[in-house]
């Protein structure tokens, strides 16, 4: 029975410290290190979600298809095309320059996003 303690004991701390580092938060990222940066759309039912996203410069975007149809995510100016997507099937674009970027389904045109940076 001892040991049944020894062991519960042993796993009890790791645990705890675990804990503790979630309970306390990521630390916040620095203005001058933009390799961390990401942030997500994810597709689903025909729509962009969020339709509206504002990131800042450096951020990398990743489009998320969770609906059962294909789609893509296609800059209406040429800055970034997806391949069709299919069921969870994913795209990333790292934006390096402020701007406002709209996009769209190339298969259903009526999906549309806007990616803003800041």
């Amino acid at each position: 029975m001892k040991r049944n303690n020894v062991w519960v004991a042993s796993l009890t701390v790791p645990v705890m410290i675990a804990m503790l580092l979630l309970l306390a938060g990521s630390p916040s990222v620095r203005a001058n290190d933009q390799s961390s940066l990401a942030a997500t759309v994810k597709i689903d039912n025909f729509v962009f979600g969020p339709q509206t996203l504002t990131v800042p410069v450096g951020t990398t975007v990743t489009w998320t298809n969770s609906d059962d149809i294909p789609h893509t995510s296609v800059s209406t100016d040429g800055v970034f095309k997806s391949k069709v997507l299919d069921t969870d099937e994913k795209f990333s674009y790292t934006f390096t320059k402020a701007g406002t970027y709209p996009y769209y389904c190339t298969i259903h045109p009526k999906m549309t996003g806007k990616v803003v940076v800041q």
